[in-house]
């Protein structure tokens, strides 16, 4: 052992005789000496995205702490300036890219890094935040004018120097042209692509449309509406409101994907001048929700959707998604009105039309979806909807419960057979097959009574009738309930003409004012037709809008406290628009009708309650979206681009963070 140790002693003692340099041990005080780090000199800029910068040089690290203009490149900061234009749909450009170079790229001078100047970044931000706020994306973190600019008194420099008059003078030559709505793509979208394509459409076409959520889902995704209408977000006398929903059974996906391109091409060719389209616009107030159940269709389109399906389903593996995250079918979640005018059609005198929603409905489990969409319908004086399905080629109508005693499917026809046949066969004839073909043999072709084919409670066409003014039809727009995607540009030719076709019925019937002797509107006033058992009532201001077939029409106005005003109307089959019928009402005598305007007024406040025991708080579980949720939370459509490169997920694009 000692003879090793003298070797080892002699074998260091023979190096440093020879001249070789000591091996640094940072335990050996004085062994290691420190490096000698070379001073940061300027050098030019090597960044492609910021070569246009009007300076050229320019140090490392720079002012985000990178060492090399090789770290620099490869971090997500500089992506982000690189694809900045695509993401923002080529707003803010340059601004926004030469803003981030001022801090990747700084200027150098005399081997001196400038900092920017902060007035430019707020003048920037001020400009662009809606546009990061359109696609969900937070405002980047190093950007932010107080941590990484200055101020002009500690020597700071304009990084958008000569920008505003090279504009200028480019503007001069070539003028800008006007921004135009880009082609549909016929591919699925995810719940966060929908979003954006509704919200991009809202900004394309701002003079004509906006967006709105009416309530959240069960797991706290958007129900949000795209509206179209020459004077978005009001309400314009005498113009009658449809709205289009998609997607109630999450799986039937085929409705959402028409809706959605349905909006685009509203747009599109509002822009174009397409007269029709135009006209409809102009005369109509459009509103399209594309999914009333983004959950199940959340679920329909993952992998592992098989996993996480709750147990004991009563439709199976093959409709995983059909149901909400509370695994309710929404269309069997509405209030059964139906079996009450069914329990009352004996009673003389009663009518079909704004019946209650019964007290122990509340009681219930009622989905938040269905709760959004019951305020929704209250909330606007619809005309006209559809609702939109799958897995079958046909228009189905009310009534959706049977009236056979033992509920097996049976003919059940509403009062307004006609004008639901009417409805249902505008979309079937406009179709490209719907009339022609069936997915079932033995099924009728085009449309059918919906209880007829079969009966279901519950169902929200059934509730749009009994309990509001619109009359709504249920379009089951393809065999297969999830074609594959190279088969939704056939879909949509085959369905393009049928929708418009649709929207433009909701002109056709009678439409006007019932007024008082000063001129006033008289809110809540009932419009019948003789022969039929169903009244419409009139909205704030006293107007009305009454969908009716071609032909002649005995029609009654009347109200609490008013004489009755009675017309003959005739339309022809070739008329297009609604005829107008204005209604002037005189006060009646105390006596007179009395009894029957003290009933109307009665059902009518029992009609206004919704959610009388204000029910709703206390079974909806909504989902927050906060970090508890946060996985569950859809992340924007750009977010997989960022998280591609590997390493740290930058969270701080994420508005939330």
């Amino acid at each position: 052992m000692r003879v090793g140790k003298m070797l080892l002693v002699l074998l260091q003692m023979l190096l440093l005789s020879c001249g070789a340099q000591p091996r640094c041990d940072p335990q050996i005080r004085g062994m290691c000496k420190p490096a000698v780090e070379e001073k940061p000199k300027c050098t030019d800029i090597l960044l492609s995205y910021c070569e246009d910068m009007p300076y050229a040089r320019t140090m490392f690290p720079n002012i985000l702490g990178h060492s090399t203009w090789e770290d620099a490149e490869s971090g997500v900061e500089y992506l982000l300036i690189s694809v900045v234009e695509s993401l923002l749909g080529g707003q803010c450009n340059p601004e926004i890219r030469m803003l981030g170079c001022s801090v990747l790229a700084p200027r150098c001078e005399e081997s001196k890094v400038l900092r920017p100047c902060r007035s430019s970044c707020e003048m920037v931000h001020k400009k662009c935040s809606d546009a990061f706020e359109k696609i969900r994306m937070a405002w980047p973190y190093f950007l932010d004018c107080d941590r990484f600019f200055v101020s002009e008194q500690e020597g700071c420099y304009d990084p958008l120097d000569g920008l505003k008059e090279d504009e200028g003078a480019q503007t001069l030559e070539v003028p800008q042209p006007e921004q135009a709505a880009e082609p549909i793509q016929f591919t699925y979208h995810t719940n966060s692509q929908m979003f954006g394509v509704l919200k991009k459409t809202e900004d394309q076409c701002s003079e004509i449309s906006r967006t709105y959520s009416i309530g959240r889902s069960t797991e706290g995704r958007e129900l949000l509406v795209i509206e179209f209408s020459n004077s978005p977000g009001e309400h314009q006398l005498l113009e009658p409101e449809v709205k289009l929903i998609g997607n109630v059974h999450g799986n039937e996906v085929l409705g959402r994907q028409l809706l959605i391109y349905l909006a685009q091409y509203i747009c599109s060719e509002y822009q174009q001048g397409n007269e029709r389209i135009q006209t409809l616009v102009n005369n109509t107030r459009i509103h399209i929700l594309p999914s009333m159940n983004p959950d199940g269709y959340q679920l329909a389109t993952s992998e592992d959707g098989d996993d996480n399906y709750e147990e004991g389903d009563m439709y199976g593996s093959r409709n995983i998604g059909r149901n909400n995250a509370q695994n309710i079918d929404l269309n069997r979640n509405f209030p059964d009105l139906t079996t009450i005018v069914y329990g009352r059609r004996r009673r003389k005198g009663f009518h079909t039309n704004h019946i209650p929603i019964p007290n122990n409905y509340w009681f219930g489990k009622v989905a938040p979806e269905t709760y959004a969409v019951m305020k929704w319908i209250r909330s606007i004086p619809f005309v006209l909807s559809a609702s939109f399905h799958g897995g079958d080629l046909v228009v189905s109508y009310p009534y959706d419960l049977s009236k056979h005693p033992r509920g097996e499917s049976m003919f059940s026809p509403t009062p307004d057979e006609k004008v639901f046949k009417l409805l249902a066969r505008t979309y079937a004839d406009s179709h490209r097959t719907m009339s022609k073909a069936t997915c079932h043999p033995g099924n009728q072709k085009g449309v059918v009574n919906g209880a007829q084919w079969s009966s279901i409670t519950g169902g929200m066409q059934d509730f749009n009738y009994l309990h509001t003014n619109c009359f709504e039809v249920t379009v089951n727009v393809g065999c297969e309930k999830f074609p594959p995607e190279e088969e939704l540009f056939l879909s949509w030719q085959d369905n393009q003409k049928a929708l418009i076709a649709f929207i433009e019925a909701a002109h056709r019937g009678i439409k006007g004012f019932v007024k008082d002797e000063d001129g006033n509107g008289i809110k809540g006033a009932r419009v019948s037709i003789r022969g039929i058992q169903h009244d419409i009532t009139t909205a704030e201001n006293g107007e009305y809008w009454r969908l009716l077939t071609p032909g002649i029409h005995i029609v009654t106005a009347s109200a609490s406290g008013y004489t009755r005003v009675t017309k003959r109307v005739q339309l022809p089959a070739v008329m297009q628009t609604a005829g107008r019928v204005d209604f002037l009402l005189q006060k009646a005598s105390p006596d007179s009708d009395l009894q029957e305007g003290e009933s109307i007024g009665l059902s009518m406040s029992t009609y206004e309650q919704f959610d009388p025991y204000n029910q709703y708080t206390h079974y909806t579980k909504m989902a927050d979206v906060d970090q508890q949720h946060e996985e569950r939370v859809e992340k924007p459509w750009w977010w997989s681009y960022f998280v591609s490169l590997g390493g740290p997920a930058p969270t701080w694009l994420l508005k939330h963070n």
